[in-house]
């Protein structure tokens, strides 16, 4: 691969031109309803859920459910992703998925409201993750074909802030909406499909001057691959946004247990010092994210934003090993946050500006989000392992392990050639 900067994304014509900061807080409202409709029920609704069918043992429910889910989390990002890719309709590529992705969730999460079972519960998260897949690839999609590079990084950080303003903001919605479970599954999906549509009228959806290649289940087949050895630099930036997310959930998956056994919390002190250090966290992440995208475009570097923020999230990790108070775990949370604000911030743009094949850049964010989904099925059982190490609750082997991941996750990111 060529060690000069690959072309900005195009769609027909030209690269992009500057956008505006209209079209900005468009994308980001779009970023903020797909994220509100389907991070509402993960963090609140479906336990709420799986309390209603099965009170005795919701924790079954949620076990068979979500990692149903999350398979059709892993399946569609990219083959959605390829699919607009090729799609070629008078109203674009993108909007078409954008739109029938949104819809078809607040379908799913009707479904899900409306279930009696464990197996209409599941099937229809099912559907819930596959739509929201098809329209989150999209507006990843045409992020990388409307914004260019100098922008890139400004934008990414509004996607940083819009989604975990989602996850905010449907934590206390659910306090609102706790007693009418299907008004809090459809509601957070009427939202999503108004902000969606916000953004499909204001966004220019450009069709490219080349015709899409003949579909075949080969091609279909080959959306799961980017050949690392061919294109290196977004290898290495795949191994990144890997290595960061499996160290976030090598953690966050045993986060409650860790305030119980580490630091000797009952259960509702424990909840309510998670409930704490994740508002901290937020906090810590917005003050990152808001300033760190913006910076990234001003000095024209990515890397240094990357690779320090990972390695500043394991010194996070590592300092939750010598904590032993509240008041430690706390700062350790405002560490991680911080640090993982300044890399959601500028990793997509990182990300956008080293893709394989700059005018179907769908195929290649999907191998991305790989990479977001893949850990977050791996790290509970790599966690498992370490925790049993010396007997069982090794919280400082898990921790120093996360810590290392996070390490290497920064390491990767050096040799990346194709930006700064």
């Amino acid at each position: 691969m060529s060690t000069t900067k690959l072309p900005v994304p195009q769609s027909a014509g030209p690269g992009p031109t500057p956008v505006s900061n209209g079209y900005l807080a468009a994308l980001a409202l779009a970023q903020f309803g797909i994220f509100v409709a389907i991070l509402s029920p993960v963090f609140v609704s479906m336990q709420l859920k799986a309390q209603e069918l099965d009170p005795q043992d919701p924790a079954s429910v949620i076990g068979v459910a979500l990692p149903v889910g999350a398979l059709g989390a892993l399946v569609g990002n990219p083959v959605f992703g390829a699919l607009s890719d090729a799609t070629r309709t008078r109203w674009g590529r993108r909007k078409p998925w954008l739109v029938g992705g949104i819809v078809a969730l607040l379908a799913g999460l009707a479904g899900v409201a409306a279930s009696q079972d464990l197996l209409t519960l599941t099937l229809a998260w099912l559907v819930c993750q596959l739509a929201s897949n098809a329209a989150s690839a999209a507006l990843i999609a045409s992020f990388a074909d409307n914004v260019p590079e100098a922008q890139r990084g400004r934008a990414s950080s509004l996607f940083a802030l819009a989604q975990n303003v989602s996850i905010l903001a449907g934590i206390y919605g659910a306090v609102l909406l706790v007693n009418n479970l299907p008004v809090l599954f459809v509601v957070p999906g009427l939202l999503g499909v108004a902000c969606v549509v916000v953004y499909v009228l204001v966004t220019p959806d450009r069709l490219p001057d080349t015709p899409p290649a003949p579909f075949s289940l080969a091609r279909i087949a080959g959306t799961f691959w980017t050949n690392p050895i061919k294109h290196p630099d977004f290898g290495l930036a795949w191994w990144s946004r890997f290595l960061i997310t499996f160290a976030t959930f090598l953690f966050t998956t045993y986060r409650l247990l860790y305030m119980q056994d580490h630091l000797g919390l009952d259960a509702a002190a424990a909840v309510a010092a998670v409930a704490n250090g994740v508002l901290f966290y937020t906090i810590a992440l917005f003050a990152g994210a808001m300033v760190s995208g913006w910076l990234s475009d001003k000095v024209e570097r990515r890397k240094v934003f990357v690779a320090g923020s990972t390695l500043m999230f394991g010194v996070g990790l590592v300092m939750l090993v010598f904590a032993d108070s509240v008041g430690a775990f706390y700062l350790a949370e405002v560490v991680m946050g911080l640090a993982y604000g300044i890399y959601t911030a500028v990793d997509t743009a990182l990300v956008v500006d080293v893709l394989p094949d700059a005018r179907n850049p769908g195929k290649d964010l999907g191998v991305i989000n790989i990479a977001n989904s893949l850990p977050q099925s791996l790290a509970p059982a790599v966690g498992v392992v370490l925790l049993g190490l010396g007997g069982g609750d090794n919280y400082p082997a898990l921790l120093w392990g996360a810590g290392f991941v996070a390490l290497v996750g920064a390491l990767v990111v050096i040799p990346i050639r194709g930006v700064r």
